[in-house]
């Protein structure tokens, strides 16, 4: 198989390589933590990745919807190492700062989580869509203030291409060898996180 077909092929099934993915971390800022559901399930997923980004050396990008009235993102996410942090106006992530630093870095894949599910992560993910990259959204990670909101945006982006996956399963597939000389860093991570996981009201809606 050609270099070109096999890309194509690796594309189309949504496989993850560190070296060409990045993480964007999407408007989670104090101003919305009384009204959006499960906030804290989005900060504990928002911090384990952010705490990957840098294991991992995953490029991390942050926007935060009109920071001045809403406020920066929540102080308990790590952000201090982020490409780029961009105050936005337009609801999806893609602004022109973004879009350039994505190109620059070589991205081809990008993991999205943070808020609101139906506003600016669905625009950002049928945008970055658009545009040709394939989107890793995470069903952990991601949330509404209605809570009914969340599954309707995520079908929506299923639907259209997006591939809707879990903050751990990521971690794996980026590790992607447990010879890989960071899988024992990740692994612990996963580990720490796992109490905090188990109470993920978006991971475990059924049962809480």
């Amino acid at each position: 198989m050609s270099q070109a077909l096999a890309a194509t092929a690796a594309r189309s099934l949504g496989r993850l390589n560190a070296r060409s993915t990045a993480f964007l971390l999407c408007d989670i800022q104090e101003r919305f933590r009384p009204g959006i559901h499960a906030f804290e399930s989005v900060v504990q997923v928002a911090q384990k990745m952010t705490q990957a980004s840098k294991i991992l050396s995953i490029p991390l990008l942050v926007t935060e919807q009109y920071p001045k009235g809403l406020g920066h993102t929540a102080a308990e996410i790590d952000i201090s190492h982020a490409q780029l942090v961009e105050a936005k106006s337009k609801f999806s992530m893609l602004t022109e700062g973004v879009r350039k630093k994505l190109e620059d870095l070589g991205i081809t894949s990008v993991v999205l989580f943070g808020i609101e599910s139906h506003v600016c992560v669905m625009q950002t993910c049928l945008e970055l869509l658009d545009n040709k990259y394939d989107v890793h959204v995470l069903a952990d990670g991601v949330s509404s203030m209605n809570a009914p909101e969340i599954d309707i945006a995520v079908r929506r982006m299923a639907g259209a291409g997006a591939f809707v996956v879990s903050s751990e399963s990521v971690l794996f597939q980026l590790t992607d060898d447990a010879a890989n000389p960071k899988f024992r860093e990740i692994s612990a991570l996963v580990k720490q996180h796992q109490a905090a996981a188990k109470q993920n009201k978006l991971l475990f809606k059924a049962q809480l």
